[in-house]
């Protein structure tokens, strides 16, 4: 192909001149043959009406028609004369041969006539009949001079010639010129060809040793002629082969050499990877209990009578417990973002209900720091996971309480994009966000205005998870803001159509209803000591009637000694063998109905979950907050 392209380069370049030089030869041959021809054709054309004027002079002088006659019969004889008249000096037409229309002189001048004989290829010439004057020679008499031109001319004569024969011979000699022209191409196509050939074969050869080079084959290719006159060209070429072979080789083996290293280093990181997941995977359930077992405890302690320095004591202990299960929340949720076992679950989400649940949660941590919450009600609905797009709401709101120090954080919801697309927007008038920082308040354990490591402002993970968790959904984090004048973030989603399904998988979302749980008997199967004796003295603080269990065959004792509770609250890891789900399904098998359960677990890896859902059972995790236990209890009475 390339040498083909080449070639045919080669020889458009030497085919040009060529064919400019044989072009202008053969137009200047063509245009000089017609000329030629034109300007015998006016020659004769004259020569024919100069004859008729010139033998009609006698006639007309003297009147003699019928020798005017015969002149203009004897003219019209000649080739290509159409038309032969004779007029008399006051243009009316006294002899003619030829057919025609034309009754005087005027007539023959008229620009209409003019224009026919052109439509009809045909060219008319007409002159002036002059006297002539015969010398007489006489030697008595005195010599005269006597000017023929400026004697009144006795009459006109005219002539009309056919242009056809004309014509032809242009024609032939287009074709004369058409014919040489084409044979000159071609010799000179033939040898243009043959001199891109000769030049461009050895030019194939080192394009082709090129192109075999390029494509990493590097042998050595023979040379073909000693009288090649790119011979030095393809032993260069073949020199450079054998370097770039031999480098090959030598980088070849370096690249080994650092994969095998990078692998190693990635096998390593692999397995560190592996080992954080699995220590912060085994760790969860443990880190929870005690969390879990704490908050009950204080929750309870909260209830009991105490001097003023003993609650302020009491107070900030629970806001110490506070801040430790919202600093593990963000752990553990960071943990699942970078192991990638977060399954998500599309569906239409009520954002009435999921701005509701905001609401109910945080309005007391907003209250308590002077700021006002503000929910605007909305009835959209978006296409998200429900139980991810509430935990991105809630970091961005405890994000705007933080860094907002008076004022109003503000929570709503709008249509945008004609309606196709849904934004949640979170305001807040706090101290806002350079333009240069936008993108770095979403790194891990960035915080902009927290220089100090004040711990108030949390660990600086919020905005991270809410960022990994909007990739995960497909949604589109857009953040406004400038230094002092507050900060909006937005979170796009499509909109969904409104179905009518109740959303219990989400208890953050669950709004206490009017009830009293006094009396309420609740069965509590819980393996671990310390948080079933907290969770035990925090439901009897509340009125309930608690009968408590570690395993499945004590929980069934209970049972049938204490009667069907009305509530059955379980852990999920309850031994080796046993777990909450099999234990409330025996539970109810023995009971002979539907009893109310919730399971409480630290667990939150992806295959729980799905076993949980397919139980049909609430979840509450751990560490269980008390309002959410309560709230629980309350829509769960019989």
């Amino acid at each position: 192909m390339m040498g083909s392209s080449i070639r045919a380069r080669m020889a458009l370049a030497s085919i040009l001149p060529v064919l400019l030089v044989v072009a202008t030869i053969a137009g200047i041959f063509w245009q000089g043959r017609v000329q030629d021809l034109e300007n015998s054709h006016q020659q004769r054309t004259r020569l024919l009406v100069h004859q008729v004027a010139l033998f009609s002079a006698y006639g007309l002088f003297s009147g003699n028609t019928a020798s005017l006659q015969s002149v203009v019969q004897e003219i019209q004889r000649e080739a290509d004369v159409q038309l032969v008249m004779v007029f008399d000096a006051n243009g009316d037409v006294l002899a003619y041969s030829g057919p025609t229309e034309v009754r005087a002189l005027s007539d023959a001048e008229s620009p209409n006539f003019k224009a026919g004989l052109r439509t009809r290829h045909l060219d008319m010439r007409i002159e002036s009949v002059l006297p002539t004057t015969v010398p007489i020679d006489d030697m008595f008499t005195p010599e005269q001079t006597t000017n023929s031109h400026f004697a009144a001319p006795l009459g006109s004569a005219m002539v009309v010639v056919s242009r056809q024969d004309l014509d032809e011979k242009k024609s032939d000699a287009l074709l004369t010129a058409l014919w040489v022209g084409a044979a000159g191409m071609l010799l000179g196509g033939f040898l243009a060809f043959r001199l891109g050939d000769w030049v461009v074969r050895p030019l194939v050869r080192i394009s082709q040793m090129v192109k075999r080079i390029g494509q990493g084959d590097f042998t050595i290719a023979p040379i073909v002629s000693e009288r090649d006159p790119l011979k030095e060209l393809q032993v260069s070429l073949n020199q450079m082969a054998e370097r770039l072979a031999w480098g090959r080789d030598e980088l070849e083996r370096q690249v080994e050499k650092v994969t095998q290293e990078l692998r190693l280093k990635k096998e390593q990181a692999e397995s560190a990877t592996q080992a954080k997941s699995r220590f912060l995977a085994a760790a969860s359930h443990d880190l929870r209990q005690p969390s879990h077992a704490l908050g009950m405890f204080v929750a309870r302690l909260g209830q009991l009578p105490m001097d003023p320095q003993m609650r302020q004591l009491v107070n900030n202990l629970q806001v110490s417990v506070q801040e430790m299960q919202d600093l593990l929340d963000g752990l553990l949720d960071l943990s699942r973002l970078d192991s990638g076992n977060v399954q998500i679950r599309m569906a239409p989400v009520d954002l009435n209900d999921l701005l509701n649940s905001v609401r109910s949660s945080l309005a007391n941590v907003a209250q308590a720091k002077g700021l006002r919450l503000r929910v605007r009600s909305t009835r959209l609905w978006g296409q998200s996971d429900a139980t991810l797009l509430v935990r991105m709401l809630v970091n961005l709101v405890i994000n705007a309480i933080r860094y907002t120090e008076r004022g109003t954080v503000l929570v709503c919801c709008r249509p945008y994009d004609q309606g196709q697309g849904v934004r949640i927007e979170v305001w807040d008038s706090g101290i806002g966000i350079p333009a240069q920082h936008h993108d770095d308040i979403f790194k891990e354990f960035y915080q902009l205005a927290n220089r100090a490591g004040d711990r108030n402002f949390g660990m600086g993970l919020g905005l991270n998870i809410v960022q990994r968790s909007a990739a995960l959904l497909g949604h589109e984090i857009v953040l406004r803001s400038n230094l002092g004048c507050g900060t909006r973030f937005s979170i796009l989603l499509k909109a969904a159509q409104p179905v009518r399904v109740q959303s219990d998988k989400l208890l953050g979302a669950l709004q206490p209803t009017l009830g009293d749980i006094t009396g309420l008997h609740v069965l509590l199967i819980e393996d671990n000591d310390n948080a079933r004796e907290a969770v035990r003295q925090l439901l009897l603080s509340w009125g309930c009637k608690v009968v408590v269990a570690k395993t499945l065959v004590e929980a069934q004792t209970q049972l049938l000694q204490h009667g069907v509770p009305d509530v059955i609250l379980s852990d999920y890891h309850l031994g080796a063998a046993e777990n909450g789900i099999e234990c409330i399904a025996a539970l109810r098998a023995l009971a002979g109905g539907t009893v109310p359960a919730c399971l409480m677990s630290g667990d939150t890896h992806d295959a729980f979950l799905d076993a949980v859902n397919a139980a049909d059972l609430p979840l509450l995790h751990k560490p269980v907050r008390p309002a959410k236990l309560r709230s629980l209890l309350r829509r769960m009475l019989p």
